[in-house]
């Protein structure tokens, strides 16, 4: 869109009436500080803090009220005064509600006969919390946002000079009440070198505004948001502005419930945008949309809250794209259709938690997530809000009862401290006199080898412990140089990326041999490193099924981390029931299919070796499809061995994804292979509502999508959420038996949920009752089923083979159907 088609659009926005009005704080707090009169900023009333009303604040006692004699003849009256703190002051503001409120100060620096405002220096508190350290107001006006959450009946704000400058000094000072909801401490995602993580407790922050952006659009001042905030445009933090184009709608946004509101972000916001510059067809496959914003180096910590609204696409489910923050991959596949509830040009927005990098920048990053359609290929961002997390505590006023509790806390806890160093002494050296010690696997800092594969069951390796070559472990064979990587990839065109994760970028690629391939680059500072990189090479160079992805090579020449797949056509599942690569919708019998499917390969991992292997890292992501929808289960960098004889668990650190991790595995940091069956129970529910195992946009009960589930599960009411496309496909019995199913393997305790092999019974159990709506005879005892070999690989020949060609599978799939083969080992008849 060329810049003179935008200049009507733009005055459209800028002039639409002010809607300040909707919102009114329980809480609403205006000081025009050192004045004696009432003034008006934006249609809002400061009442002056030295007359009768507003002293009722002031808790200073050698406070100085100042007037500017030569003000500026533009600048507001609210800054032509200012209250002036020669010693510590205060002010104290009753509370009618608890919880979220906003607070700001005003600051103006103006030049009296005895004052010379630039020259303070001084630090302010909020309910004893150091907001501003040493702070030096520059020329002009400067305004600081706080938000902070309140848990008293009233919030004091204290300043206190610093130095040799003798004195602090406000304007203004506003304080009122944030809208429901407006921090919320769920669905916030912590990205950086770890992945993306759950940040909880977001609201216990005092967070400080440092960037508030109007993308695409225009500055937008306190009259067009209903919180007297503003939001400035975006072009002077775009870094490569030929790859983005500004995007306008003239028609108001679809506020949704659970979604946006006008509180969170006004109306313009999401009226505009950038989306990618498809004008330029190679600037469109080659580049993000970034955007660069200065924030404190060193690894300061910060929200960024995103919006989105879809003002680009001319149908739903046509836009999907990923998120980069600081480089690190933090959303995959935003599908902004299934985030809206299905409606164009919906407000939604995510938060997000991320650290600053030495050089002081906080960088946001969109781009296209399905390169394989030209039609897909964009991203959008409509605005974008930075905000630091302040969590200091100035102990020189902090209430005498609190330091009275921190006194006394610090005694007590170095009492604790000292029984527990003489109690490890002593269970020290009871361990020491014992012959026979009984050994637990536990997760080491260094790479621990699985015990299946040529390590002691109760070997361990220190911090200090290098990271064995997997050639040690005997894979030379698997090696691939680097020089062939690079022929089959074309040196890593960015036109054959296929997909992106923690551990890098994966291009598809055909080796020498034509053979194809997934190839997964690591990438410097990835989530997974050395350590997961050497886990899947152990893992896939000894085990084969026709459910596992199979490992052809690995290269580690010239410091690179490689790993070369096979090839799956079909990509991950989470795209084919999200709608996001362009295939038809999947039938309830294939749903069904590929969930046998990869029930299959985790029963193998379970039950094929001695220990078993712990996936702990199922998810639909990881679980692909082939040409002929055969799922496959993938990425095994977080894998571990199962516990030894005579344990009932690997204690280990917690490892996953949100939304599928077991919640027990969770508390006590105890792995099973229940760990596994209770992320399964989260993808049979996603296969059957087609929805993201956790969506922050959603109400409140509805963001978890297990326990949203669950919940219908127990009414027997599932067919209430599911799928819309799979309505009037799946039979009665069948949706029944498989609620029961999902609902078993989410037990709140691994003892009460089913094996994987239990799990991969009832599942062509349910498929049975699908196709032929006549229940089979029900399968007897576990102890039974366990004996029967069902982990046997689908592939004959030597598993430690791993270099495959494509027809492989084809050969073992002619003529017999897999389903009708396991049915039969499983039912009475064919044991």
């Amino acid at each position: 869109m060329e810049p003179q088609k935008l200049i009507i659009p733009f005055i459209f926005l800028f002039f639409i009436p002010s809607s300040s009005s909707l919102f009114t704080p329980i809480d609403n707090y205006l000081l025009s500080c050192g004045s004696h009169n009432n003034d008006s900023l934006y249609n809002r009333l400061f009442i002056g803090d030295s007359t009768n009303q507003g002293s009722t604040f002031l808790l200073a006692d050698n406070s100085i009220s100042l007037t500017n004699q030569n003000p500026s003849p533009n600048l507001p009256t609210l800054y032509h005064t200012a209250r002036i703190f020669t010693s510590m002051g205060r002010y104290r503001f009753m509370m009618n509600k608890n919880g979220t409120h906003l607070v700001r100060f005003h600051f103006s620096p103006f030049k009296s006969q005895r004052f010379d405002l630039k020259s303070a220096n001084f630090s302010v508190l909020v309910d004893g919390k150091l907001v501003l350290s040493y702070f030096k107001p520059s020329s002009g006006i400067v305004l600081k946002e706080f938000i902070l959450k309140v848990d008293s009946n009233s919030l004091e704000i204290v300043f206190r000079h610093e130095g040799n400058s003798g004195f602090g000094f406000v304007n203004a000072v506003e304080v009122f009440t944030a809208p429901e909801d407006f921090i919320i401490d769920y669905g916030t995602r912590l990205v950086g070198p770890s992945g993306v993580e759950e940040y909880k407790n977001l609201s216990s922050n005092v967070l400080e505004t440092i960037h508030r952006i109007n993308v695409g659009g225009v500055k937008l001042t306190p009259f067009n948001d209903t919180l007297w905030r503003t939001w400035i445009p975006d072009e002077e933090f775009l870094i490569f502005k030929d790859a983005a184009k500004a995007a306008v709608s003239t028609h108001t946004p679809n506020y949704q419930k659970g979604g946006a509101t006008r509180e969170i972000a006004p109306e313009n916001v999401y009226m505009t945008a950038q989306e990618m510059n498809r004008d330029h067809s190679i600037l469109a496959s080659q580049f993000n949309i970034t955007w660069k914003f200065p924030v404190a180096p060193g690894g300061v910590r910060y929200l960024v809250r995103l919006h989105f609204s879809d003002i680009v696409s001319p149908a739903l489910n046509m836009l999907y794209f990923d998120v980069y923050i600081n480089g690190y991959s933090a959303y995959k596949d935003v599908d902004l259709s299934s985030l809206t509830f299905h409606m164009l040009a919906s407000p939604v927005y995510v938060d997000f938690v991320a650290d600053s990098d030495d050089s002081g920048v906080i960088q946001i990053s969109v781009g296209p997530s399905d390169l394989s359609s030209p039609m897909r290929m964009n991203a959008i961002l409509n605005g974008a809000e930075i905000m630091k997390l302040v969590n200091i505590t100035d102990s020189r006023v902090e209430p005498r009862k609190k330091r009275l509790a921190v006194l006394v806390g610090s005694i007590v806890g170095g009492i604790v401290v000292l029984l527990l160093v003489i109690a490890a002494f002593l269970l020290a050296v009871k361990c020491c006199r014992k012959k026979k010690p009984k050994l637990r696997t536990v997760e080491s800092v260094g790479w621990t080898p699985l015990c299946m594969f040529g390590g002691s069951s109760h070997s361990r390796m220190s911090e200090g412990t290098g990271y064995p070559s997997p050639g040690s472990y005997g894979y030379l064979g698997l090696k691939i140089p680097f020089a062939d990587i690079q022929s089959a990839t074309n040196n890593f065109d960015r036109s054959l990326i296929i997909g992106s994760g923690g551990f890098g970028m994966v291009y598809k690629g055909v080796l020498e041999s034509n053979v194809k391939v997934a190839v997964k680059r690591g990438m410097p500072g990835s989530r997974q490193g050395l350590p997961e990189f050497h886990t899947e090479i152990t893992i896939l160079s000894k085990i084969r099924h026709c459910h596992l992805v199979s490992l052809v090579g690995y290269c580690e020449e010239n410091s690179e981390m490689i790993l070369v797949y096979e090839y799956v056509e079909k990509g991950p599942l989470k795209k084919h029931l999200y709608g996001s690569s362009g295939f038809p919708p999947l039938s309830w019998k294939q749903r069904l299919e590929i969930c046998i499917g990869a029930a299959r390969g985790l029963h193998y991992l379970h039950t094929g070796f001695a220990q078993g292997i712990i996936h702990r890292d199922i998810k639909s992501t990881n679980i692909l499809l082939d040409e002929n929808y055969v799922a496959k289960v993938a990425d095994f960098g977080l894998s571990r061995s199962g516990p030894c004889i005579n344990e009932t668990h690997v204690s280990t650190g917690v490892k996953g994804s949100f939304g599928y991790l077991d919640p027990e595995y969770f508390r006590k940091q105890q792995l099973t292979d229940k760990s596994d069956v209770y992320s399964f129970g989260v993808v049979l529910f996603e296969v059957l509502c087609a929805r993201p195992a956790v969506d922050p946009q959603l109400d409140r009960g509805q963001v978890n999508l297990a326990e949203w589930a669950l919940e219908w599960q127990k009414k027997d009411m599932l067919e209430h959420i599911i799928d819309p496309r799979l309505v009037g496909e799946i039979k009665e019995n069948s949706m029944k038996k498989f609620g029961e199913t999902a609902e078993k393997c989410l037990a709140e305790y691994g003892v009460d949920r089913p094996t994987m092999g239990d799990v991969l019974w009832n599942l062509e159990y349910i498929l049975q009752l699908q196709e032929s709506g006549q229940p089979r005879e029900p399968y007897g005892d576990s102890s039974a089923h366990e004996a029967v070999n069902v982990t046997t690989t689908c592939i004959p020949g030597n598993p430690s083979s791993n270099i495959r060609t494509e027809g492989d599978y084809d050969d073992y799939y002619s003529g017999i159907n897999s389903s009708e083969v396991f049915s039969q080992l499983m039912t009475n008849e064919g044991r």
